[in-house]
């Protein structure tokens, strides 16, 4: 989806992304191989998931000799690799950065200095911990003073809300994993633990169970990636008309002003629709912070 919006916009001719491994050459080479997966690969893969191994390390095993480990195995490599890998399939005309990660790992819980992880950064704050020289001032001003469980809360009820049958319609999705979730739920255990194992990451549990929550499906997010959707800009900088310019190169709608939704149709404004809920969503979990 970000590559699809990205290769809109004629302009737009490098894809820089922070990775453990800074070799462009690297991801390129490898993303071919992830891309056009040989069968026997996958079966490889099928046959050490159903041994218990996760699948992070299956697909490491099973593409030992063609894809350096370090590419399969760290976090942010494989993030890099499925943009890169999504640039090859999509033909787009953008080449990549992958730029040194510096500082903390991707999941450490510990702060430096500086360069400290995201979750370093959420545990501090929930723990009331300083953040150092973490965050620029104007970040840190505007950070909650805690973290929330409400998600999880609001997560649940729609577990226990709907039927099984249409759990399984979200993304990811599959092997009964919906029966789990309705158990979990029922029995009030928290979701990403008990659910986690080394079939089924803690991320992938994440995933499910928020777009079960903003009722996005799997269908629903095939459909946006055939039909055209927008731009919707943020922010941009006093006298930066360059950058609206360039955005509005694209065949999909600019949205700058409130009024701009009123051009969407279809799919895109579905899209649009559900933008906009998980907004108020988050906004209950996380108040404005008023100074």
């Amino acid at each position: 989806g970000a590559i699809k919006l990205l290769s809109s916009i004629p302009t737009v001719n490098t894809l820089c992304f922070g990775a453990e491994t800074a070799d462009k050459l690297a991801f390129k080479s490898a993303s071919k191989y992830l891309a056009d997966e040989p069968r026997e690969v996958s079966l490889k893969i099928k046959q050490a998931l159903d041994e218990g191994v996760s699948y992070a390390k299956a697909r490491a095993q099973a593409f030992a000799g063609f894809i350096p480990l370090d590419l399969l195995l760290s976090p942010n490599n494989i993030l890099g690799l499925e943009y890169t890998k999504a640039i090859y399939r999509q033909n787009a005309s953008i080449d990549i950065l992958p730029i040194e990660r510096q500082g903390a790992g991707y999941s450490e819980n510990a702060i430096y200095s500086n360069f400290s992880s995201a979750s370093a950064l959420r545990l501090a704050i929930q723990n009331g911990q300083s953040l150092g020289d973490n965050l620029p001032k104007y970040v840190l001003s505007d950070l909650p003073s805690k973290t929330s469980n409400g998600l999880e809360l609001l997560e649940k009820y729609a577990i226990l809300n709907k039927k099984a049958s249409e759990i399984a319609k979200v993304c990811d999705c599959s092997e009964g994993l919906e029966n789990a979730f309705k158990r979990v739920a029922s029995e009030n255990k928290p979701l990403v633990e008990s659910l986690t194992s080394t079939r089924y990451t803690a991320s992938r549990i994440r995933r499910i169970a928020l777009q079960n929550l903003l009722n996005i499906e799997e269908q629903f997010i095939r459909d946006c990636l055939q039909a055209p959707l927008y731009l919707r800009v943020l922010g941009v900088k006093k006298g930066r008309n360059d950058v609206l310019s360039a955005l509005s190169e694209s065949p999909f709608s600019l949205l700058v002003r409130p009024r701009d939704k009123e051009k969407l149709q279809g799919v895109a404004k579905e899209c649009f629709e559900k933008d906009i809920f998980a907004e108020k969503v988050y906004s209950l979990l996380y108040p404005p912070v008023s100074f």
